[in-house]
């Protein structure tokens, strides 16, 4: 029996609506998963590697949101599933909108 999963469906930036983007980047866990994945090389963090006060479940959500927002790519390597940001082609759709997301404010 193998425990293969499908690989992740991901919407490309240019396909999203600018409120889809908003509202990803609204939640504070996404929030902080894309902050996080900003400060990282491309496809060096593993889904498992976050520390964001969730279960695995709901981390799971968060990526498919995050997906569908256009801001994350996933692939499998091996049992785990890696993470990169799709800043470039992200900024090409929504100008400065990362940039807002990524200042810290506090």
């Amino acid at each position: 029996m193998s425990s293969h999963r499908p690989a992740p469906e991901h919407t490309h930036p240019d396909d999203v609506p600018v409120v889809t983007a908003f509202a990803a980047l609204a939640d504070p866990v996404r929030l902080q998963l894309v902050r996080e994945l900003a400060g990282s090389p491309e496809w060096t963090r593993a889904c498992g590697s976050f520390d964001v006060p969730v279960g695995k479940a709901a981390l799971s959500h968060h990526f498919t949101v995050l997906r569908r927002a256009g801001l994350i790519e996933q692939r499998d390597v091996g049992a785990r599933r890696v993470n990169r940001l799709r800043r470039e082609e992200f900024e090409a759709r929504f100008p400065g909108l990362l940039a807002l997301a990524l200042r810290d404010d506090r």
